[in-house]
């Protein structure tokens, strides 16, 4: 049976099974610079998982492909890291997630919009749907995981378990 995802508040509380939510207008500040810069300390712990593994700082950059509705087909996670991603121009994009297991429950799949302010970053396991942007070209900071080990798993679901996000 297939179902629409409706959206849930993204907050610390809400994401917490998630990962974390990375926003500067919930966490503390302290100055550093002589007093002249905010420094919004430690908003999210990268995993890297084995030994061999190291955080990396990518930038992605995704055109406005998605047709809304859109179909939730398939979800990806990283079993030995971590996966963050902060906005770079503002802008929303949508989230959505399973929590971990050896594959994602169709049932407790779960939907979040960032304002644009919000990043996420995904903890080490946790399903999750390829980058869904609301503006064409958009730019996302991400910060995850490289190493020896492959850190990218694939679920499809079974025509019988899709669901779909409408227009944001």
């Amino acid at each position: 049976m297939s179902m629409q995802l409706q959206p849930t508040a993204l907050t610390a509380e809400n994401f917490a099974a998630f990962g974390q939510v990375i926003d500067r207008q919930v966490h503390s500040h302290f100055l550093i610079n002589g007093g002249s810069t905010e420094r919004y300390h430690q908003m999210a712990q990268v995993e890297t998982g084995p030994a061999d593994g190291r955080a990396i700082i990518s930038v992605f950059r995704k055109p406005l492909a998605d047709q809304f509705p859109l179909t939730i087909q398939m979800l990806e996670r990283h079993p030995h890291g971590s996966q963050a991603f902060i906005p770079l121009k503002g802008h929303p994009f949508l989230i959505v997630v399973a929590p971990p297991g050896k594959q994602p429950d169709p049932q407790q799949m779960r939907l979040f919009i960032s304002d644009g302010s919000q990043g996420v970053n995904y903890a080490a396991g946790v399903w999750h749907h390829p980058l869904i942007v609301c503006v064409d070209g958009d730019e996302l900071l991400v910060v995850d995981r490289s190493g020896q080990l492959a850190n990218c798993d694939e679920y499809t679901f079974a025509a019988d378990q899709l669901h779909w996000v409408d227009q944001p």
